[in-house]
């Protein structure tokens, strides 16, 4: 055998190496963003005081709702607020006073610690679609979600790389009863992933279920001084505080576990249709929800949410991806901090019915604008299709791919001395390349961002592989995660404690689909 002819044997092997490692399954998980690059704020400081102003009129003169919650009203009316009727209306200063008492950064506590994560600060954590009653595939086209559907997103979720966090309802499973689902949501969140997860919030009763089940997991004393769970408290806009969320937020709260207080906005039908307007609605729904929640326990944590889309004036659709969201996103994250208050936004926004251009450009808006905005905890930042009413799998995998971007931006422009390439600049000098040098050989590995998704190969391989799209690449994603899925292994008395707990609530209720 020649010399050339062995170093080219040499060369094949090594390629033939690196394209198994590549195409090998490894159980990663990212840690939670740290940024180094500036929030993108788009108010003046006198625009922050006229809107923060605006919100303390809003709340002392025309007031909020509380419905069908006396203990609320009677712990406001304890507070000091104004009373009448359902309509609680809170003395200037109050609720920011009130505020104040919630922590500005905290842990929330994953089975597996590696895999916790620190909301707030500088922090951003990345959570999957929430909500959807709907799933969409290539295969099966749009239809009602199962319990098997969430199972695979569950998977899914835990097996991708860039995702911090489990999520909550990742889709409604319409299969199992309504006041039975919950159970099998957060059995599935427990025991397939070992990510941080969502506890229910459609009953109180089964925000306690998720607080019990938590301490089988986790620990009976370790619960109530450590937070596992983060939810979704959705304010019912225009300043309404319905009994069913406040109910759900009091357990939360209760037992030392985050809430997400979050006004569900679209602009023109639950606020007004200026960004100022806008803003003060927001900032005076999450002034009195949050300080409702520091009512119930001072120090519980609770995240400053905004949930913001314009709306189409002809169809009254949802439109994402706008700038107007944009500039209400960018606002709302000053006035958060302002607060000194973990925030919450943004995400894989898109109106589209596929995972197609329309999708992408509206998707890659809103999750760029909410990293830029300073967001502390992204929830629906992949898979979210058609206005939120679909979660697909193949946009899920899409989306989740480049959640990845969202990490090299936050890393921000190093200059140490590697970074400066002094050396490498040196050795090329005019008129050479840079592939061969020291340098790049030192760093090739990691200098780049790598897709795990997309195809850069030439013309002709693409096309002699099938010519595939985006959406097929992304079928064969979703299909290679779930074969080489692993579950994460559990203690064998902790799985059977809750087995026995989720059996015994469904055998101590008939089935309810309403």
């Amino acid at each position: 055998m020649t010399e050339a002819a062995a170093r080219r044997r040499g060369r094949g092997g090594g390629g033939a190496a690196r394209r198994a490692e590549r195409t090998s399954i490894r159980i990663e998980t990212a840690k939670y963003i740290e940024r180094n690059i500036p929030n993108f704020e788009v108010l003046t400081e006198e625009a922050l005081e006229v809107i923060e102003t605006n919100a303390e009129i809003v709340l002392e003169e025309i007031g909020v709702n509380f419905v069908d919650n006396p203990a609320a009203l009677e712990r406001w009316r304890n507070a000091g607020a104004d009373v009448t009727g359902e309509r609680v209306r809170i003395p200037r200063g109050l609720a920011r006073k009130l505020c104040s008492t919630a922590p500005s950064e905290f842990t929330q506590y994953a089975r597996n610690r590696d895999k916790s994560v620190v909301i707030g600060g500088r922090n951003m954590v990345l959570a999957p679609v929430y909500g959807p009653p709907f799933v969409r595939d290539a295969a099966g086209g749009r239809r009602y979600a199962t319990m098997a559907d969430f199972e695979k997103f569950v998977k899914l979720a835990y097996m991708s790389k860039w995702l911090h966090h489990s999520g909550g309802t990742v889709c409604e499973p319409t299969d199992v009863p309504v006041n039975k689902r919950h159970l099998d949501m957060l059995m599935a969140h427990m025991t397939l992933s070992d990510k941080p997860f969502m506890g229910s919030v459609t009953e109180a009763s089964r925000a306690q279920d998720s607080v019990d089940m938590c301490k089988i997991l986790f620990g009976e004393d370790f619960v109530p001084e450590n937070t596992v769970m983060t939810s979704l408290i959705n304010i019912n806009s225009p300043m309404t505080f319905d009994d069913v969320m406040m109910g759900a937020m009091e357990v939360y709260a209760e037992n030392n576990q985050a809430c997400i207080i979050s006004p569900f906005i679209v602009g023109g039908a639950m606020a007004p249709v200026s960004v100022a307007g806008t803003l003060t609605q927001v900032l005076a729904e999450v002034l009195a929800g949050v300080a409702y929640n520091q009512l119930v326990r001072p120090g519980a944590p609770a995240i400053f949410g905004a949930f913001v889309s314009s709306i189409d004036m002809n169809s009254g659709a949802p439109t994402f991806g706008t700038p107007e969201a944009a500039l209400i996103t960018y606002g709302a994250g000053q006035l958060a901090r302002r607060l000194g208050l973990p925030y919450r936004s943004a995400g894989s926004f898109c109106g589209s019915k596929l995972p197609d251009a329309q999708a992408a450009y509206e998707t890659a808006n809103s999750l760029n604008m909410g990293l830029l905005s300073g967001v502390n905890f992204m929830l629906h930042s992949c898979g979210w299709l058609e206005g939120g009413l679909v979660a697909d799998f193949e946009k899920f995998v899409m989306d989740a791919d480049q959640l990845g971007v969202l990490h090299g931006l936050a890393k921000g422009v190093p200059v140490d001395e590697n970074s400066q390439a002094m050396d490498a600049i040196r050795e090329v000098g005019p008129g050479g390349h840079y592939l061969g040098c020291a340098h790049t050989q030192a760093n090739f590995k990691s200098a780049f961002w790598k897709t795990e998704l997309f195809d850069y190969k030439p013309f002709e391989t693409w096309d002699e592989e099938g010519a595939r799209d985006t959406r097929a690449l992304a079928t064969s994603r979703v299909d290679h995660l779930i074969a080489n899925y692993q579950q994460p292994e559990m203690d064998p008395a902790i799985a059977e404690a809750l087995a026995g707990y989720v059996a015994r609530k469904k055998e101590s209720m008939p089935d309810a689909f309403s």
